[in-house]
C-alpha cells in the first residue's frame, strides 16, 4: 500500500474524489502565484499553475512525499474563463456558456523528490440554451463564485443544463481521478 500522498488543494471536490478512489492523503496548501505568461499555450496554463502549487508545498516538507496538485480552467472560444468576480460576472459567464460548447482542462502535477509526472486532461462540455431566470436561480442558490466557469457539473445546473460531455466527467469536477490513480502507480515505480 502506498504512503499517504499530499493533496496541495483546498478544493472540497478534489478531496471528495480522492476519498471515493480510496486514496489516503493529507492536505497541505501554500498560497501561490496563479499568474502565467501570455505566451503559454492554453493547455500549459493549468499545468504551470499546478506545478507552482506542488513546488510551494514541496518546499515545506521535511522528506520526500508524493504531492498532488491540480488546477482547472474553463475555455470558451479560445479564452480562459476564470472564477466570477461577482453575481453579474457569473451571469455573463453562464450566458456565454449557454447553448454552446466549451472545454474544461485540468492540469495535474504529481511530484516525489525530483520525479514529476505532469499532464492536462481535457473534457468537452455542451450546454443546452439556458434562460436568464435559470441562470439567476442557479447563481443565487448555489453561489458558484469559487468555480472556474461559474458552475459545478454535479450541481443543479449540470443536472438540468448540460446536454452532453465528451471526456472524463470527474475532470469537470476538478480532477481526472482515474488517470491520477494510474499515474500514482507509475510514480510509485519511478520513485522506488
Amino acid at each position: 500500500m502506498m504512503e499517504r500522498i499530499v493533496l496541495a488543494s483546498q478544493s472540497p471536490r478534489r478531496k471528495q474524489l480522492l476519498e471515493w478512489a480510496e486514496v489516503a492523503f493529507d492536505i497541505i496548501v501554500k498560497e501561490t502565484d496563479e499568474s502565467y505568461s501570455p505566451s503559454m499555450s492554453i493547455t500549459e496554463v493549468p499545468v504551470h499553475i499546478a506545478r507552482n502549487k506542488a513546488l510551494a508545498v514541496q518546499e515545506e516538507l521535511s522528506h520526500d512525499r508524493t504531492i498532488l496538485a491540480a488546477d482547472t480552467i474553463v475555455v470558451l472560444d479560445g479564452n480562459i474563463i476564470g472564477k466570477p468576480a461577482g453575481r453579474e460576472h457569473a451571469v455573463e459567464i453562464l450566458t456565454g456558456l449557454s447553448g454552446s460548447r466549451h472545454e474544461v482542462i485540468t492540469g495535474v502535477v504529481l511530484r516525489k523528490g525530483s520525479n514529476e509526472i505532469a499532464f492536462a486532461d481535457r473534457t468537452e462540455v455542451y450546454f443546452h440554451p439556458l434562460t436568464r431566470s435559470e441562470i439567476e436561480f442557479y447563481i443565487d442558490k448555489y453561489k458558484p463564485y469559487d468555480k472556474a466557469g461559474a458552475y459545478a457539473i454535479q450541481e443543479w445546473i449540470g443536472v438540468v443544463g448540460i446536454k452532453s460531455i465528451n471526456g472524463d466527467f470527474y475532470n469537470v469536477m476538478g480532477l481526472p481521478v482515474s488517470r491520477v490513480v494510474r499515474e500514482l502507480g507509475r510514480l510509485g515505480e519511478i520513485g522506488g
